[in-house]
């Protein structure tokens, strides 16, 4: 039921080959390229050699990380076709995308609504190419509130349309869970990582357990929708640190889903 993986944009600093290594090496199941270094918008040449680069690995591609962000996006010449062009090179089944450039509290009426109505025509043009389109859950953005996400998945509601999640930086536990109950409807990934307070203060994945993330993952468990968990970003940035923290998230996963006797 969980898939884990790596979020690529976790090793900016390393080339793709170097990516999918790292991620056999921790015996990791999928990759979610991001758009910005690994596999730019449009760069569809670029794009086919990372799936094949990922295929020849016997990774799957999770998902295609671009940094499209609706309505601001347009306004700086970077297109959602050309996202796509690459989404669909790489072979990725999602391609994760921002709500507008601004909070919930920050944005009008009439900007929330330009950014609800490109993010429903966005979704369309994914779901012509098979694809799906899911909302990165992240402050500064319509999803920076439990609230504001869920109104916005209600009115830019499209078959195509899914949310990630990950638990609001700073937020308590059960403000966390009830965020995640919201968003389950429509979940699709979950990235996975261990800042506490903030994003300043990065920590061992294994230090997220207790109180945290066994309460996350034993509710979407309970949910029993196959999901990937993507590790996104370690501590100092360190592959050393990513190695053991892909340990931690393996044996969250096999205590979770221990191996069928017989």
């Amino acid at each position: 039921m969980f898939t884990p993986g790596l979020v690529s944009i976790t090793f900016r600093q390393l080339s793709p080959q170097e990516v999918v290594d790292l991620v056999a090496q921790a015996g990791l199941s999928g990759i979610e390229w991001g758009g910005d270094i690994h596999a730019p918008h449009g760069d569809v040449a670029k794009a086919k050699e990372v799936a094949a680069l990922t295929q020849d690995a016997g990774l799957q591609v999770a998902a295609y990380g671009s940094y499209y962000r609706t309505t601001a996006s347009l306004e700086e010449g970077d297109t959602f076709e050309k996202v796509l062009a690459s989404a669909v090179a790489l072979g990725a089944p999602s391609i994760r995308i921002w709500a507008g450039k601004g909070g919930s509290a920050d944005m009008n009426e009439e900007q929330r609504s330009a950014v609800t109505a490109d993010i429903h025509r966005v979704a369309g043009l994914a779901e012509k190419e098979g694809k799906i389109v899911t909302l990165e859950y992240h402050g500064g953005t319509l999803t920076d509130t439990p609230e504001s996400a869920a109104r916005l998945m209600q009115e830019a509601a499209h078959p195509a349309l899914r949310t990630l999640w990950q638990p609001p930086n700073g937020m308590p536990t059960d403000d966390c869970l009830a965020s995640l109950e919201l968003a389950l409807p429509l979940l699709d990934n979950v990235h996975v990582f261990h800042w506490w307070p903030t994003t300043n203060e990065r920590h061992p994945l294994r230090q997220g357990w207790d109180g945290r993330w066994s309460k996350f993952l034993h509710r979407l468990q309970e949910d029993a929708t196959p999901r990937c968990l993507l590790m996104e970003f370690v501590t100092d940035n360190e592959p050393a640190n990513f190695l053991r923290d892909a340990e931690t998230l393996k044996s969250w996963i096999a205590e979770l889903e221990p191996p069928a006797a017989g």
